[in-house]
């Protein structure tokens, strides 16, 4: 029997697993980086064991740091989560050489997964249908579209598209770099692309006394940059015929190389029924959620009953209705998903639903890690209840101090065409980031409510004060993003919107004759008015100092990984400048305009703030 556990992760997976481990009565042990010092897995743990530092290479990438922190905690078992060391054999054999237990598949299993070339060679040997490989160095035209991929690792990191064989040579560069950084393995290969295929992929479990689950399918078709963003169970793809045929499939693979614990299969599938074998994560998966939701399961539980030895019953058990989940990022959708940085000054989400996070009010959203919050995941009968509750659940979150895709999420919860069920890895491409990415909420209101709490505000804090004359209005102006609203109120009315209450967190309008009521929640530089952020605008501000025309700056923190020009070159417009390198993703800085460079202040390796000059490009008149 475990006794205790060590999570070798970090944020909402640690979380994840420790909340299994409290329900069965075992001990929780974790690690934190710097970073992460006073995170919320940190807190929930039993015992805690400092890993110097801030980078994963320093900290949750150190297989020998993680077994001395069991040792050092007592515990006698390893749970590696996802990501990081979770699909690492070589981390798998240090667990049971240190004669912990390892709560996962077998050193053997995942090393032959664990290499996307090899897995797709023993698929192919079995007889299930692959995407073929193709060597980057024979590729011609006829094989465009292809996709560039990491062997090793996943999560959309390692991959490029390429569509033109000018392109090759810097996505193999640029996919090498990123998978050697990611997954400390930088082989690669390339495979056609299939431009609106379908993801697909099926919980797999084994035991050690030879029973192979298939637990039911998940659908993962939404994805940005290659990875998943929206996931549900079942498939509105998937009928009777082809779930049996995928089950098959994918208990072929997991039978093929002896595999014992959680593992998922997926597959790329077209809207006709056929599909092709992708991969093997010898893991839990991220959405692992939306399958426990739909079959009463804890696949936490699971993994760690079949370390200990258990059996599983001969079938697993039938599901029911439907459950769909979101990964709820700190990111700008409409700036090529940009992360962002900052304080999480509130973090709530009411409602039916299932919030698996990794964060809590006042965490910081540093640049070291993946930028996602949490998950929020909602069962009900039918898709389309699900998607609703979902949608629902999410615009009435509060998110207060660091932009998410929210809106994004929940406009594309609410597409007809995501409710019919016609998705696949390109709906962003085809429906258009512009229009699913549509602000939630009337911003002008929004002003409007903050403008009045604001005053309700200063009421409280100077009640018996010196006040203006009535003569003329109040006038109080915020942004969002590059748009700029102005309020002018006097005597409780805004132009035809009147005031009936107001209090500082809390405003009710009149509009047109129907009442609208408003929370408002302020912080130093903020005003958050439902799901609209707004920064208020300094009625005097202070001179700063001045940019150089044609400045490019910062617009994260982040560490510069390559740099494609120099000092007095010229460039056209889109050419990339260099590369940065911020919550485990690469940013490409282009040049806005035709011209030269005329400044480079900065060197590959170094580490810039947010706003820090990058470079400067002469605009040709």
């Amino acid at each position: 029997m475990i006794h205790t556990i060590l999570v070798a992760n970090r944020g909402e997976i640690a979380r994840r697993v420790f909340r299994t481990c409290a329900e069965l009565g075992i001990g929780r042990a974790a690690v934190f980086s710097d970073a992460d010092a006073g995170a919320p897995h940190v807190h929930e743990s039993d015992a805690a064991v400092r890993l110097p530092g801030d980078a994963p290479s320093d900290t949750y990438l150190r297989a020998d740091l993680l077994v001395a922190a069991a040792k050092a905690t007592g515990a006698d078992a390893m749970h590696p989560g996802y990501g990081f060391l979770s699909e690492n054999a070589g981390f798998a054999h240090a667990v049971l050489d240190a004669g912990l237990t390892w709560i996962g598949p077998p050193p053997a299993a995942i090393e032959v997964m664990g290499s996307k070339v090899e897995s797709k060679r023993i698929m192919a040997a079995a007889g299930a249908p692959v995407l073929s490989e193709l060597d980057p160095a024979t590729v011609t035209e006829a094989d465009l579209p292809l996709l560039v991929k990491a062997s090793a690792g996943g999560g959309g990191r390692g991959m490029r598209i390429v569509r033109e064989l000018s392109e090759l040579a810097d996505a193999v560069e640029s996919a090498r770099a990123e998978a050697a950084s990611a997954f400390g393995d930088p082989t690669v290969f390339c495979e056609r692309y299939l431009e609106t295929g379908r993801h697909i992929e099926v919980q797999v479990l084994a035991d050690t006394h030879g029973t192979v689950w298939a637990v039911g399918e998940r659908e993962c078709s939404i994805q940005r940059r290659h990875q998943k963003v929206i996931e549900e169970a079942p498939s509105p793809l998937v009928d009777d015929a082809m779930r049996a045929e995928l089950f098959h499939a994918a208990r072929k693979a997991a039978s093929a190389i002896d595999y014992v614990g959680a593992g998922t299969v997926e597959f790329l599938a077209t809207n006709d029924g056929k599909f092709f074998f992708l991969e093997m994560n010898t893991r839990l998966q991220v959405e692992h959620p939306v399958t426990e939701l739909v079959t009463g399961l804890d696949l936490v539980a699971l993994q760690i009953r079949i370390a200990e030895g258990d059996r599983l019953p001969a079938d697993p058990p039938q599901w029911t209705g439907h459950a769909i989940e979101v990964r709820l990022y700190a990111e700008d959708p409409a700036t090529d998903w940009q992360p962002q940085t900052g304080t999480l000054h509130h973090f709530s989400v009411s409602g039916e639903v299932r919030v698996d996070s990794g964060v809590a009010d006042g965490s910081v959203i540093g640049v070291h890690y993946d930028p996602m919050l949490a998950k929020v995941i909602a069962w009900a009968p039918s898709r389309a209840e699900a998607a609703r509750k979902l949608a629902t659940a999410l615009e009435g979150a509060k998110i207060h101090g660091v932009r998410t895709n929210r809106d994004l999420l929940v406009n594309v919860l609410r597409h007809p065409e995501f409710v019919a069920g016609n998705i696949d890895t390109a709906f962003f491409d085809r429906h258009g980031l512009a229009t699913l990415s549509k602000p939630l909420g009337d911003e002008q209101l929004a002003a409007t409510a903050a403008a009045f709490a604001g005053a309700a505000a200063n009421r409280t804090r100077f009640p018996s004060g010196w006040r203006n004359v009535p003569s003329q209005p109040q006038c109080k102006r915020y942004t969002v993003d590059d748009r700029e609203y102005t309020v002018a109120y006097r005597e409780g009315k805004a132009g035809d919107i009147t005031l009936v209450s107001a209090t500082p967190e809390r405003v009710v309008l009149d509009v047109a004759g129907v009442r609208r009521t408003f929370e408002v929640a302020t912080y130093p530089g903020l005003v958050c008015v439902g799901p609209v952020t707004l920064k208020p605008v300094p009625r005097f501000t202070e001179p700063g100092t001045a940019l150089a025309a044609g400045s490019l700056v910062a617009p994260m923190p982040g560490t510069v990984l390559r740099i494609a020009v120099a000092a007095g070159d010229p460039v056209a417009a889109g050419d990339p400048l260099l590369w940065l390198e911020a919550m485990k993703m690469e940013h490409k800085i282009t040049a806005p305009a035709d011209g030269i460079v005329t400044d480079l202040p900065v060197s590959t390796g170094q580490q810039v703030d947010m706003g820090a000059v990058l470079a400067v490009v002469k605009e040709q008149q």
